[in-house]
């Protein structure tokens, strides 16, 4: 639970830190997208106050409707007006559009102290919260009415221009934000569904074993009785009862150890251990039985002092399962090989075999959980999948690491390299 927590407030803190690295930068790009803007009216500015210094048809045009003379043309006053107004905004609309500058605008030609104007329909007054921009006109029409003529230019909704200008950032950030936002809540929900079904597993399954270990017990009980009483004939059928009780209960307690070891109830404990006469026992037990089973097994140790850091217990374990690996999946004249030596301050134990092997493809995943070899649709040998996932869990916790080389029909070598003491 405070996992899950401190899980869900680094995500909170992430994602608030995103949004506002994304405000900052949403910040910058906006300063950076008005003093561009402002360069582009600069360039603006100057063009407009170039063409219309001169006298041409736009400029008489305006300097007609601006001084209220309609006695050049046959139209009223107010068409003319209306269509200076016309042209001249299609003329300011084409000098901004040349500087890069596609919003809308509206402006206001007046002439100062005095109530001569011309405007565009659009044109709002002096309340309204504007962008704008006052040029002075040169040239022909101050001198047309030998008073200074103001070009105002309002900018309506300047704010989303400049939103519309950095679009191409803002909207592919946040759209990924969201993208983040969902997947990492889509992983924490599968990660803590799962988190749920593997307990409620463990849990069923600690249970189970628990519950199997009191008759086992019992057989056992029974069987050694029975023992006491055989005969002949009956002698064999026990002795299999008691072969088979045995090993079921090695499995109940290797089932139990590792759902202990994954929901981390039960830690090993690691000492200060000459682990040299554990392998020797474990390996001399294990040529007896490789014996009897008509297996070749030979093992060399070259250090008589192993000094590790370990639990001789769970090491042990995880070396008789690699042993007991390599005898199950062998093949006729079967060849079994141990041989532990000291090298670069590491202890190496190396298991091996002309077994089997195992194919390339599979080679990563022998270690995980529940993940058997099959050959075809068909298992060879019974089991459960989790002797190497033992071993593997076994030299983690031991600070080792494990190495494998393997080769259908050649066999198969395993090297575990644990820390030792100097």
């Amino acid at each position: 639970m405070k996992k899950r927590i401190l899980y869900t407030i680094i995500f909170i803190i992430s994602i608030f830190g995103l949004l506002i690295i994304q405000y900052q930068y949403l910040t910058i790009g906006l300063n950076l997208a008005k003093v561009q803007f402002n360069q582009n009216i600069g360039k603006s500015v100057k063009d407009i106050q170039l063409d219309l210094s001169t006298k041409n048809q736009l400029t008489f045009l305006v300097g007609k409707a601006i001084t209220n003379d309609d006695t050049y043309f046959k139209a009223n006053l107010d068409s003319v007006r209306e269509a200076s107004s016309y042209f001249l905004k299609d003329f300011l609309e084409s000098k901004l559009l040349e500087n890069g500058i596609k919003t809308e605008f509206s402006y206001k030609l007046y002439v100062k102290d005095t109530t001569l104007y011309i405007n565009s329909a659009n044109f709002m007054d002096q309340r309204a919260k504007l962008k704008k921009y006052p040029v002075q006109l040169r040239g022909y029409l101050p001198a047309l009415i030998h008073k200074n003529i103001i070009l105002e230019l309002q900018f309506t909704k300047i704010n989303d221009y400049f939103l519309l200008q950095l679009s191409g950032l803002t909207i592919p950030s946040l759209i990924f934000i969201t993208a983040i936002i969902l997947v990492v809540i889509w992983v924490l929900r599968s990660f803590y569904w799962q988190q749920r079904i593997i307990t409620r597993t463990n849990d069923f399954i600690n249970n189970l074993t628990h519950e199997l270990k009191t008759p086992v017990f019992s057989i056992g009980l029974a069987t050694k009785m029975l023992q006491q009483k055989q005969d002949e004939e009956s002698k064999t059928y026990l002795e299999i009862i008691k072969n088979q009780n045995d090993r079921l209960k090695e499995h109940i307690e290797k089932v139990l150890q590792l759902a202990n070891l994954d929901n981390h109830n039960q830690d090993i404990t690691l000492t200060e251990t000459d682990f040299y006469p554990y392998l020797n026992k474990l390996c001399n037990e294990f040529k007896q039985l490789a014996t009897m089973e008509m297996v070749a097994f030979n093992f060399e140790i070259k250090a008589k002092k192993l000094m590790l850091r370990c639990d001789a217990m769970h090491l042990s374990n995880a070396i008789n399962n690699l042993l007991d690996n390599a005898k199950k999946y062998h093949k006729e004249s079967s060849k079994i090989s141990l041989l532990a030596e000291i090298k670069n301050k590491k202890l190496h134990i190396s298991v091996n075999d002309n077994g089997i092997g195992i194919e390339k493809k599979d080679q990563k995943n022998v270690f995980k959980k529940h993940f058997r070899v099959s050959f075809g649709n068909l298992y060879t040998v019974k089991g459960y999948g989790l002797g190497l996932y033992y071993v593997k869990k076994i030299i983690t916790l031991h600070k080792g690491s494990i190495d494998l080389e393997s080769k259908i029909n050649e066999g198969t070598k395993i090297t575990l390299s644990i820390p030792i003491l100097i």
